[in-house]
């Protein structure tokens, strides 16, 4: 069990990241990869993906990569930085720029259950040329295996976002951190995480949680190793029905196409309006002056679309936009 102890100034510290964290996103990803899983709302994509892998990228260039990011048991902390909260390009740039010892350090964790290339030996010296083909391959990676998708990955790191701003809203941080149940349990301070992999405790020191809702963390929620580095917690969101590439990407599937002939209206557009900042169905209902099974109804149409996504909370259902949805309210 990991638990995380708050003082007073830990909870006013206490936030959300702003978007889906591109880093943590990538490197949860490449374990997804590397799972034997029978997981529906990501086996499409992993097929998909080791075959654009196989068809465009040379094994070697994606080798380190792999190997530094075992499927299972400790990853290197350094891989995600708490700069990539600014962007990739930001979070690139601070796996660059890694301390040597904190190179090292992490190395050696990962090599005393998983064996590592020649190379690695390159990388925990700190040598800038191995250093910028790591972060070249996490670039050609991402193009390939996150690009096509991450519009939906964003939408549900963003229909996550919504509830939790409304827990937090109604009750405040204590409210937002009891809203990770059954993730999570809040009591007293503590937030307990039962299930961890390892049993240990994280005290915050006067720093804050930064929370990270992530499409591609599975299961139990994820934090650092090191103390000293700013504390995360990175935790599973709806996955909201799976994965598939965007249309214009990787182009729409007959359902898609159909339900976006059906959008037609001028209710229905009034709807995908007024789930712009994100309602429940009883209040585009009332919002509408429409019946909440009208709504709702109108809802599926839109969410078949790709327009918006549903995340049930108890007996509500929210409503948000996917970035589709956004973009054609904003043309």
């Amino acid at each position: 069990m990991l638990k995380i102890h708050f003082s007073p100034d830990d909870i006013l510290r206490t936030r959300v990241a702003p978007s889906a964290d591109p880093l943590w996103e990538l490197v949860l990803s490449v374990h997804a990869l590397q799972i034997r899983s029978r997981d529906p709302l990501t086996s499409d994509w992993r097929r998909g993906v080791s075959g654009e892998l196989r068809r465009h990228v040379n094994k070697e260039q994606l080798r380190l990569l792999f190997a530094v990011n075992p499927s299972r048991g400790y990853f290197p902390d350094f891989l995600t930085p708490h700069d990539s909260v600014q962007g990739l390009e930001a979070g690139l740039e601070a796996v660059r720029s890694t301390p040597v010892p904190s190179l090292r350090r992490d190395l050696t964790r990962v090599v005393v259950a998983h064996p590592l290339p020649s190379s690695a030996a390159a990388l925990a010296r700190g040598e800038a040329e191995t250093l910028c083909h790591l972060t070249d391959s996490m670039e050609q990676y991402r193009m390939l295996a996150l690009s096509p998708y991450w519009p939906h990955v964003q939408a549900a790191v963003e229909a996550d976002r919504t509830h939790r701003a409304r827990a937090m809203l109604d009750r405040g941080v204590e409210g937002l951190l009891a809203s990770l149940r059954p993730l999570a349990r809040w009591d007293s301070g503590v937030l307990e995480i039962r299930g961890y992999p390892d049993s240990r405790e994280l005290h915050l020191d006067g720093r804050g949680l930064l929370l990270v809702p992530s499409f591609f963390c599975a299961g139990t929620p994820v934090a650092l190793l090191d103390p000293a580095l700013q504390p995360v917690l990175v935790y599973p969101v709806d996955r909201l029905g799976g994965l598939a590439p965007t249309p214009g990407e990787g182009g729409a599937t007959g359902d898609a196409r159909e339900a976006l002939a059906a959008l037609l209206g001028r209710t229905r557009a009034s709807v995908l309006e007024a789930t712009y900042e994100g309602r429940t169905t009883g209040e585009v209902a009332r919002r509408l002056r429409i019946s909440p099974a009208a709504a709702s109804q109108h809802a599926t149409v839109l969410r078949k679309a790709g327009l918006l996504v549903s995340h049930r909370d108890r007996n509500t259902v929210l409503h948000t936009l996917t970035p589709l949805g956004r973009a054609i309210l904003n043309t």
